[in-house]
């Protein structure tokens, strides 16, 4: 096993190495083993509070401030089997507080407490699994729709489900482009639609007009009945239902699911997801005897610890606290946004995200340094809570630096982004000699 120096730990900047780690058989005579193993772990936990401020490219809220008060229930080993409204044959689980937060997202998204049906995911992908899931059992031989901006479970599950998948065009915002949904629509007539809306694309933080997808397919023909709409609202979720002059996420439109990620913008030390259905649409479930639980979840087996932290980083929060929340994410983005377009880098910033998009950076050490994920010519920073302006002008100051050596050569140009984020936004030199 290869341990890292104490100087590469203390150097914040430098990504976290590999550990090469690997099972040894415990020497009981040997208290050295033990004490080894404590080594390890403490600087792996030192690696990750100097790097928790370098992280800033994907959407973890890493801010989560109740880990030491609920610590206690790691002694646990908590598992919700099966349907969370039925009761578990044992004692650990956490199906009460699952409970608790379903009812809390089902109040956030209009919807009836016997109305709707759902349970507390492993994470964003398996909401979206099962709410296609649903879709095409309510609509056999139906066709998923999804934007080619959408996450990529969406084209996993249209594999798994051997399902046919109609890729739709996106506007430069990452926004369906509700044209080319009109014109797929009606060259499959014959076929039922389940539709994906994206509440926050992966990597441009679109948000897709839910009032325009339902206008599209009752202009090309189709009936409530021969629909489905699920809502991947993994990110933004949880934003737009706090800021002004957003679109309502309802349950109230004609949607069937909607799905977030639980450790994204809500924070949660255990990747989870929270998946709301109508109840009348999974009323055909299978009961499992040795479970002795109807069991329409895709997990079966699910983590009970998280449901908990989710519990209680609700009631902590409550409706004013991620209001401050959004309101703070939205802000610090478009000041980053803002800083970017004085130093004349080329970005984009979609309304109601978070999700600032800019050029790509020339030197892969600067991308890994900062976590950054990049498409093409570009790059993007997702503002979380806990993203401060001192770690912004942080990170400004950083990419200004390199960016003196990378274009010092003037052989050497910024891309030109006016096809990914539009000419308005971009700020290559073509575009400053023909605009």
């Amino acid at each position: 096993m290869t341990f890292p120096t104490k100087s590469e730990i203390n150097t914040s900047s430098l990504p976290r190495k590999n550990l090469c780690l690997s099972v040894v058989e415990p020497n009981i005579k040997d208290k050295a083993s033990s004490q080894e193993l404590d080594m390890i772990l403490t600087q792996y936990l030192e690696s990750l509070y100097q790097r928790k401020k370098y992280h800033i490219g994907y959407p973890t809220n890493m801010s989560y401030e109740h880990h030491a008060i609920l610590a206690p229930l790691l002694q646990f080993s908590l598992n919700n089997c099966g349907d969370p409204f039925t009761q578990s044959p044992v004692d650990f689980h956490s199906k009460d507080f699952e409970i608790a937060v379903l009812d809390w997202f089902a109040q956030l998204w209009e919807i009836e407490k016997d109305e709707y049906w759902g349970y507390i995911t492993n994470g964003g992908t398996e909401g979206n699994l099962h709410g296609l899931l649903v879709g095409r059992e309510l609509l056999p031989g139906g066709m998923i729709y999804a934007s080619a901006d959408s996450h990529c479970s969406i084209f996993k599950a249209a594999r798994m489900y051997r399902m046919e998948i109609e890729t739709l065009n996106t506007l430069v915002s990452g926004e369906i482009d509700y044209e080319d949904l009109r014109t797929k629509l009606l060259l499959n007539q014959n076929k039922p639609a389940i539709i994906n809306i994206n509440i926050g694309t992966t990597f441009k933080g679109a948000i897709d007009d839910i009032d325009l997808v339902v206008q599209a397919l009752e202009y090309c023909g189709y009936s409530n009945d021969r629909y489905y709409i699920h809502c991947d609202a993994a990110l933004c979720g949880l934003i737009v239902p706090f800021i002004k002059h957003a679109k309502t996420i309802t349950f109230k439109k004609p949607i069937g699911s909607i799905s977030i990620s639980g450790h994204k913008f809500l924070g949660c030390p255990i990747p989870c997801g929270i998946q709301i259905t109508r109840k009348s649409y999974v009323n055909s479930l299978s009961k499992v005897e040795y479970i002795a639980s109807a069991d329409i979840t895709i997990s079966g087996s699910r983590n009970g610890l998280a449901p908990i932290f989710l519990w209680y980083n609700l009631s902590m929060k409550g409706h004013a606290g991620l209001k401050q929340d959004s309101k703070m994410c939205i802000e610090n983005a478009q000041y980053l946004k803002d800083r970017l377009l004085k130093e004349g880098i080329s970005a984009m910033l979609n309304e109601f995200s978070s999700t600032v998009v800019f050029e790509r950076p020339c030197d892969h050490k600067f991308i890994r340094r900062w976590q950054l994920c990049y498409l093409s010519g570009m790059t993007h920073v997702v503002v979380m809570p806990g993203i401060t302006r001192e770690i912004i002008d942080s990170f400004l100051n950083d990419l200004m630096q390199e960016r003196k050596n990378w274009y010092q050569d003037e052989t050497t140009q910024p891309p030109c982004l006016a096809d990914d984020i539009g000419s308005q936004n971009c700020l290559c030199s073509y575009q400053k000699m023909h605009y």
